[in-house]
């Protein structure tokens, strides 16, 4: 094969490598095949003198690609970063060839070949990437809301040097937390409630020139790309535009609709009431019966009201608890008299409330017992509640004067934010009506690049984590704005300047690009053409492996690049005990977890070759196709877990692959296939344990299927 560019080829002979595989005949199979005059070993090219003859070869011999087959890609990134003008290879001969197979075996020595043969082809065929970069990236954040969260943010971007534009629709900063009576406590020793600190943070919020407040102001419509969104306000006069770089979602919550709670009173009787009214209350001084305005000598919370139910809200809103705890020690600091009863299902107070929580329990006064509520009735006065499933296992009447729900969270409706997406005004949700992300990895994220939940419109939390959240979705959006300036994608292919190139003349506008998408990046026209926002994508490919006329490529990762790839592989005719299984695996849990399982030494067939790819939904079925068509016996996919308690890095890319699969088996069974030979699995990126199971075992029903009818054509 005649080179396109000039290649040098370094191959390590550390880590075992040198003792498991013929290091001359790897480098034979480069020059031979390939061509490649520049085919050195070294033992330890990580280390000071063979980074210095790799970039000595650089500089002297003109290398426009470098090639280190050593170690996974996924170490030593830094130190294999050569000069942007050079494009680099990975090959990984160390967990996924030595540490994983027999040494000096013949299986072993063809798989190393292979990947010899297969990390040139993709350096052959991958071009230099260019970045994007928009005309003008401004250095301004949004923060949109006004709240404790949205305050902090400001706060904290205005330090880093940002300029920062603040919106809140309410005619004064301070949202939620202004209401509040005391805070649960934020400093040692965690036994008493505080004075709320929003009033401080709104005054420190004066002190930044950088900030710009916009009070009664509406969002009326968001539009562009991180770097470049316009934001259209409006504060009930006029209509204000705006640029800024990235946004942060501070919009906050409401609490759960207590009229829903009928099975506890509420709106039938005025003595029941929720947390919120009873905040109020302390505010003016005393807890009272709202019925006739006399002081309550005995309350009873009801903890959990309408949370962690399948009727209600089926989640728990975190805060409540240590509401409830703060409230009763109102109720006892103002009516040394009163009796207080707390009702619950578990008192969950993590952390350092715990200290809160025990300081409570001193006071005799204060009654806990875990129960359910069963009835709530009115007598003589009282209303009295029937409690069932107690600790002693009896069922117990408290007749009170006052009864105080804890009700949960809801978070405020993300179509405030009217963005002016294809997909929707607001950001993509969960089942529970909060953003949606990838909560393991990336949990400020939300689907729209660029766009940064925070605080209890995330997820439920009081305020000490709602100003923790502010500074953590601050910091990534500033992580975004500089990326934007370098023309750089974000989490969680943190630095990729790769990004869809669209030959727009074959398209057919069939929309799949559009549709699956799960980042918002790609618009339409009228027609139904794709209209790319580039620094919307997070570089997944998620759109090449939807697209059926296969027009959507990257510089580093085509439709071109993983085909010439598999059909790099040598594809033995015979013996017939000796199958070749195409596996393509996830780059975020599922390559880690093959790598670890080479770090544990722990050992899998031979007969794999393994592809890395962006993502499962980047998985396009021509090269499936083209793999079953070269002779391989078997593809095997392997990807992030998809679930509730699990996600795919990318949100949708591994469901994405399972509804595949079903038009997949459709045209195996008219190829005259078996199904078995197309296989889906996925692991989390602890796994790594099940990885020589999963790889076996699917090897044995290969075995069992026999040889590709299409080997011998």
């Amino acid at each position: 094969m005649k080179l396109n560019i000039k290649l040098g080829l370094y191959i390590c002979a550390g880590c075992q490598i040198k003792e498991c595989l013929d290091i001359e005949a790897l480098a034979d199979i480069a020059k031979n095949e390939y061509s490649i005059g520049i085919c050195k070993k070294h033992p330890a090219f990580c280390s000071e003198s063979g980074l210095d003859l790799i970039n000595k070869d650089i500089e002297k011999e003109k290398l426009e690609g470098v090639i280190i087959a050593a170690c996974s890609p996924r170490h030593f990134v830094r130190k294999f970063s050569f000069p942007k003008k050079v494009i680099t290879a990975r090959i990984n001969l160390r967990e996924q060839v030595v540490w994983c197979s027999v040494p000096n075996n013949e299986d072993t020595r063809m798989l190393a070949e292979d990947y010899i043969r297969m990390g040139i082809v993709k350096i052959l065929n991958t071009n230099m990437q260019q970045p994007y970069i928009i005309d003008k990236v401004t250095a301004g954040i949004l923060v949109i809301g006004g709240g404790i969260t949205g305050i902090t943010a400001a706060i904290d971007g205005a330090k880093a040097g940002y300029d920062i534009l603040l919106v809140e629709k309410e005619k004064d900063l301070g949202g939620w937390s202004k209401k509040l009576y005391k805070q649960l406590p934020a400093r040692y020793p965690y036994r008493n409630s505080e004075d709320p600190v929003i009033t401080k943070k709104i005054n420190e919020l004066k002190d930044f020139s950088g900030i710009r407040v916009m009070t009664s102001s509406k969002i009326k419509e968001i539009s562009g790309q991180p770097g470049g969104f316009e934001v259209k306000i409006n504060n009930g006069k006029n209509d204000y535009h705006f640029y800024v770089a990235s946004i942060i979602a501070a919009l906050g919550w409401h609490p759960y609709n207590a009229n829903k709670l009928t099975e506890y009173g509420y709106s039938k009787y005025k003595d029941v009431i929720t947390n919120v009214e009873l905040e109020e209350m302390a505010g003016s001084g005393s807890i009272f019966k709202p019925s006739d305005k006399k002081i309550a000598d005995s309350i009873l919370f009801i903890q959990c009201a309408g949370s962690r139910s399948n009727e209600h809200l089926p989640y728990c809103s975190s805060y409540c608890c240590g509401t409830s705890l703060k409230q009763a020690e109102y109720i006892r600091n103002s009516n040394r008299n009163a009796s207080v009863f707390i009702i619950y299902k578990d008192i969950r107070t993590p952390g350092h409330y715990e200290n809160f929580y025990r300081e409570i329990q001193k006071d005799e006064h204060v009654f806990m017992t875990k129960g359910e509520v069963k009835n709530v009735s009115k007598k003589n006065g009282k209303l009295n509640v029937l409690v069932d499933n107690t600790i002693i296992g009896e069922k117990v009447n408290i007749p009170v004067d006052l009864i105080v729900l804890a009700t949960g969270m809801i978070p405020a409706d993300s179509e405030e934010l009217n963005l002016k997406y294809r997909q929707g005004k607001g950001l993509p949700e969960i089942k529970y009506k909060f953003p949606d992300s990838h909560f393991i990895c990336f949990p400020y994220e939300t689907r729209r690049t660029g766009i940064y939940a925070a605080g209890s419109f995330r997820v439920p939390m009081d305020i000490t984590g709602c100003t923790e959240d502010a500074t953590g979705a601050t910091l990534k959006a500033i992580q975004c704005l500089e990326s934007a300036k370098r023309g750089e994608a974000v989490h969680p292919r943190s630095g990729d300047r790769s990004y869809p190139d669209l030959y727009l003349d074959r398209c057919t506008d069939c929309k799949r690009c559009t549709e699956e998408c799960p980042f918002g990046a790609y618009d339409e026209n009228e027609k139904g053409t794709p209209l790319l926002n580039i620094n919307r994508c997070r570089r997944c490919a998620i759109c090449l492996g939807s697209c059926p006329e296969r027009v959507i490529n990257f510089s580093d990762y085509s439709i071109n690049i993983i085909s010439e790839i598999i059909k790099s592989v040598y594809i033995p005719v015979q013996p017939e005990d000796k199958p070749r299984i195409l596996t393509f695996v996830c780059e975020n849990d599922a390559y880690p977890a093959i790598d670890m399982a080479g770090l544990h030494r722990m050992r899998f067939s031979a007969f794999v070759r393994i592809i890395p790819v962006r993502c499962m939904g980047s998985i396009n079925t021509v090269w499936i196709y083209d793999a079953l068509a070269r002779g391989f016996d078997g593809i095997l996919q392997i990807g992030c877990k998809p679930g509730d308690n699990y996600q795919c890095h990318f949100m949708t890319g591994s469901e994405l692959t399972e509804n595949r699969a079903k038009n997949l088996r459709e045209t195996l069974s008219k190829m005259m296939l078996e199904p078995e030979r197309v296989r889906t699995e996925f692991v989390e990126i602890d796994d790594y344990y099940k990885i020589p199971e999963i790889i076996n075992n699917y090897v044995k029903i290969i075995k069992k299927a026999g040889p590709n009818p299409f080997k011998d054509l």
